[in-house]
């Protein structure tokens, strides 16, 4: 078993889509551990994207993250990270395969609806970033 994280950001918070994405996720045989919805600070979304600092985008990124609510999730499944990086589709929801998330639900490049680890590595620092660890059942 592995775990990975998961956003979902405030584009799909607004449009009320938690259930319909979360929908996806347990039919994909992923498990929610811990869920919580939530508002990032300005310094949280500077720290957590902070890999994109010197990137042109990087304040647009952390406007729209701190835009509204987003719930962060905790999932836990055979090849979690893969799995979910599968059913989010491509960044790009114009490239994303149909039926995955950003292909059904995101706007946009940046507004693309979730947000999901890379790695099993960046998973758990990702994790520990938003749950204690008592938080995850």
């Amino acid at each position: 078993m592995q775990r990975t994280f998961s956003i979902i950001k405030p584009d799909a918070v607004k449009r009320n889509l938690i259930g319909h994405i979360n929908q996806i996720i347990e039919n994909s045989e992923l498990k929610i551990l811990a869920s919580k919805k939530m508002y990032l600070t300005k310094n949280q979304a500077e720290i957590f994207y902070q890999v994109h600092k010197q990137r042109p985008f990087f304040n647009s990124l952390v406007n729209y993250m701190t835009s509204g609510p987003l719930q962060v999730q905790v999932l836990e499944g055979m090849d979690a990270v893969a799995k979910y990086r599968k059913i989010m589709g491509a960044t790009n929801p114009v490239e994303a395969e149909e039926g995955t998330i950003r292909k059904l639900y995101a706007e946009s490049i940046e507004a693309n609806s979730v947000h999901g680890s890379d790695s099993e590595e960046n998973a758990n620092i990702e994790i520990s970033f938003f749950f204690a660890g008592s938080e995850l059942v």
